[in-house]
């Protein structure tokens, strides 16, 4: 949520700068991620004065353009200055940019150069309102009132302030400083304890008055469950048009579009006082009456971004005497706007249930800036006010008469919570002795009243709009947010045992192992969300949408349904920090998969159909290591990955022999294999394909491997890792180059090779391929090294022909292979 520094200081009038004001926000809970300078235009006009055009001719080598000099004051010669605008002329008071001056044409910067044009010199430029960036006509060059001053910086004569911008994250439970006024009071709240000087105000609606007594619209609140306080206001007469520019700057800054002066107040008083409002056009309220409802299960309803949806009988409606105009505290429909034909508006605001707009917003997929804080908890004491604030606001700079009473409908009233603090409960939870009137003080600053107080404890009642405390341990949580984590010493009772734990257990000690392992050769430990998109599972083979675990209630549409592979999560991690210029990437994970299969699921037992696994992931791309003078840049390859796989396997007792590597058609891979021993499959690893890769923008090759770490750890447990003595007999090695038939894979002669000669045979490798010329059709060669040992005794010639004729007589009855 972005803060204006300078909106702040419209409520807390205090002597923080933006940078020690952010790191106050953070010590109380309000975390900030960043400050940064904004000026309500591009530049701040910095170099742009306003000058007189002396004299105004037509070019003699153009049709259109102008030779004018124009003085910009300060006892400065005139300044000879080509323009193309239709509208210049002799007299006027117009903006001007001389040269060395930067002008911004969105994310372009444009310094102005001295330059000829047809054949004329131009010493700078005269300027309309796009090319300054306070509007963006161009139809001619902006000319300023007679009584403009020549020489006045552009700047002090459009008023152009900087801002500082706090990026604040808010918690969610938290939806109480979701606004400047919230943020103020508890930075106010801060400033009294570090006994510094504040002066905090809200704005004053004691001025409110009705223009009509009579009349008005009429509202109904059929459904108080979903909607416990509705509070509406009539205005008719109103002048719909573009705001003033101290509104407009106040939107801007905070990254929001100024729409038109009604909008605009509503989007004001929401990040004012964080409560949502509407304003309707009257015109569409038929019957004169506003009906708060629900509409029978599947009607259909045009919200404002022109798409019809169909709506749940629980989504609670704002209805005119005949249809649907918004859906309550989510987003309104496409009649219910304000236009530039709009005379009369009616003002809505209200307390709606949270749980009724949670489910709605979920169900339709909408995340609004009104729902973000209804479905968090909104102040039911606050509808009036606002309510009276936003009508002050509209009559002044829209004009319009306040027609009727405001129309409160309250049934039930929702009263303050009551609790009751111990104070030897405060001091025992913070570690720290507190005075009792230092916790007063913080309570009242909080505007959290006593109502009793006794030796030992207080009974307090909190405000309405503190929807997260509820308990007194969350009143201590404030105080000591107040009073600073920093000031409580650290004690011996404070001492916490944060020494690495041994896992005990036999998966997570071998896990550990492997993540050393991986850790050590150069990979990063990532762990992502085992919420993810359902969109990464539609028309997909491998892990079919129908095999998800969907969410009845999702946060939103990217964290509907449980992963089914880590894939996905990692290449987000991968996209995340190549768009931050971290290129070469090794990551690993371990992490649960989730898998539903209708055909498992059986009646009475709930979970009978579920499934989840442990699984590895392991992706690398980029280069692996970098270029220097002892060796040259070496990019990652699939063979890379396939060296780290077999040293996990390596690490966890397996045998090349217990391995098989077959080729795999998946659309996940653009090249792929499977991993299995002679009775499990326990992972695949390959190439991912481009049509995945495009989804998250990242244009590199990326190298992905996935295991079953639960099947592995099975098939684990039946093998061993023994240790032996070094031969102290030599090697030999031996070369073959064979012809076999394309489709025969390296690894079936590797398989076939080690079954042939399971004692003396210890290693063989692949060092040429080759297709082409003077080759048969559908052949191809592999030369393969193979390394013989005995460590027992020295190999002789004839034991050593008499391995290689074995093994080479399997490959030809087997693969077809013959020597070239």
């Amino acid at each position: 949520m972005n803060i204006s520094y300078n909106w702040l200081k419209d409520y807390l009038q205090f002597d923080l700068s933006p940078q020690e004001t952010a790191a106050a926000l953070t010590s109380i809970g309000l975390e900030t991620g960043g400050v940064e300078e904004i000026q309500t235009v591009k530049g701040g006009l910095e170099g742009l004065v306003i000058g007189e055009v002396l004299t105004c001719t037509h070019h003699p080598n153009s049709d259109h353009l102008h030779l004018t000099t124009v003085s910009t004051g300060n006892g400065e010669e005139p300044l000879k200055i080509v323009c193309g605008a239709p509208n210049v002329a002799a007299g006027q008071k117009v903006v001007v940019a001389p040269v060395g001056t930067k002008l911004y044409f969105g994310d372009d910067e444009v310094t102005i150069k001295r330059s000829k044009i047809r054949g004329e010199e131009s010493f700078g430029m005269i300027c309309a309102e796009d090319e300054i960036g306070i509007g963006t006509s161009h139809e001619g060059i902006i000319v300023l009132p007679g009584n403009a001053v020549v020489g006045t910086l552009v700047k002090d004569y459009y008023n152009v302030k900087s801002d500082f911008v706090l990026e604040v994250d808010i918690t969610p439970n938290r939806i109480d400083a979701a606004s400047h006024y919230g943020v103020a009071r508890d930075l106010a709240a801060y400033l009294k304890q570090a006994g510094k000087p504040f002066s905090l105000t809200k704005p004053s609606v004691d001025d409110f008055k009705t223009d009509k007594p009579e009349g008005g619209i009429d509202v109904v609140v059929e459904n108080t469950t979903a909607c416990p306080r509705y509070s509406g206001l009539t205005v008719r007469g109103v002048t719909v048009k573009e705001s003033p520019d101290w509104l407009k700057n106040r939107l801007s800054v905070i990254g929001l579009r100024p729409i038109n002066n009604i909008v605009d107040v509503t989007n004001f008083i929401l990040h004012e006082t964080g409560h949502p409002m509407h304003a309707f056009d009257i015109d569409y309220i038929e019957g004169n009456r506003v009906v708060v409802r629900t509409l029978p299960e599947k009607s259909r309803f045009v919200t404002l971004d022109e798409q019809e949806r169909e709506l749940s009988a629980d989504d609670l409606m704002i209805c005119n005497a005949n249809e649907g105009m918004c859906m309550a505290g989510v987003f309104g429909g496409l009649k219910s706007g304000v236009t530039e034909k709009t005379k009369d508006v009616f003002l809505e605001s209200a307390y709606f249930n949270p749980t009724w707009v949670r489910k709605t917003a979920r169900r339709h997929g909408l995340n609004t800036d009104s729902s973000f804080r209804f479905e968090r908890g909104a102040d039911p004491d606050n509808t009036v006010y606002v309510l009276k604030r936003a009508a002050m606001l509209i009559r002044e700079i829209a004009g319009g008469e306040i027609e009727g009473e405001i129309r409160d409908v309250y049934p039930v009233e929702i009263k303050k919570r009551e609790t009751i603090l111990p104070f030897q409960k405060v001091n025992s939870l913070i570690g720290k002795e507190i005075p009792k009137e230092t916790i007063k003080s913080i309570l009242q600053s909080l505007e959290i009243e006593t109502e009793q107080e006794s030796e030992n404890e207080l009974t307090l009642r909190i405000p309405t709009y503190r929807v997260d405390v509820t308990r007194d341990v969350d009143v201590i949580e404030d105080i000591l947010r107040v009073y600073g984590y920093n000031n409580v010493e650290f004690s011996d009772s404070l001492k916490a045992n944060l020494s690495y734990q041994t896992p005990t257990d036999r998966k997570h000690k071998l896990q550990t192992l492997i993540s050393e392992q991986l850790t050590a050769s150069g990979f990063d430990e990532i762990m992502n969300n085992s919420l993810t998109r359902k969109s990464y599972y539609e028309n997909n083979e491998t892990f079919p949408e129908k095999n998800g675990v969907k969410l009845l209630n999702p946060l939103s549409n990217d964290l509907g349904v449980m992963r089914q592979t880590l894939l996905y999560g990692g290449l987000e991690s991968i996209a995340y920090n190549r768009n931050r210029k971290h290129y070469d990437l090794h990551f690993y994970e371990f992490g649960n998969c989730y898998f539903f299969d209708a055909h498992r699921k059986s009646e009475g037992k709930i979970l009978s159909g579920y499934s989840e696994e442990t699984c590895l992931g392991l992706w690398i791309c980029g280069d692996s290591n970098l270029k220097n003078w002892a060796a040259p840049q070496t990019e990652t390859s699939v063979f890379q990955l396939k060296a780290h796989i077999e040293n996990i396997f390596n690490r966890l007792g397996f045998t090349q022999n217990q391995l098989i590597f077959e080729p795999v058609q998946s659309e996940i891979y653009s090249v792929g294999m499977n991993i299995r021993t002679f009775k499990q499959q326990i992972g695949s690893f390959g190439i991912v394909s481009d049509n995945i890769l495009k989804k998250f923008d990242i244009d590199t090759d990326v190298f992905f491997a996935e295991m079953n770490w639960d099947v592995l750890l099975k098939e684990t447990s039946k093998s061993e890792v023994r240790f032996s003595e070094i031969s102290k007999f030599p090697p030999v090695s031996r070369d073959l180059a064979l012809l076999v038939d394309k489709n025969i894979t390296f690894a079936a002669i590797e398989r076939t090779a080690k079954n042939s000669e399971r004692k003396l045979l210890k290693e063989l490798s692949l060092f040429d391929v080759y297709e082409g010329k003077n080759l048969p059709e559908g052949k191809k060669s592999y030369a393969v090294n193979f390394v013989l040992q005995d460590k027992e005794k020295t190999l002789n010639d004839k034991q050593i022909d008499a391995v290689m004729q074995k093994i080479r007589q399997n490959l030809e009855n087997e693969l077809g292979a013959q020597l070239r």
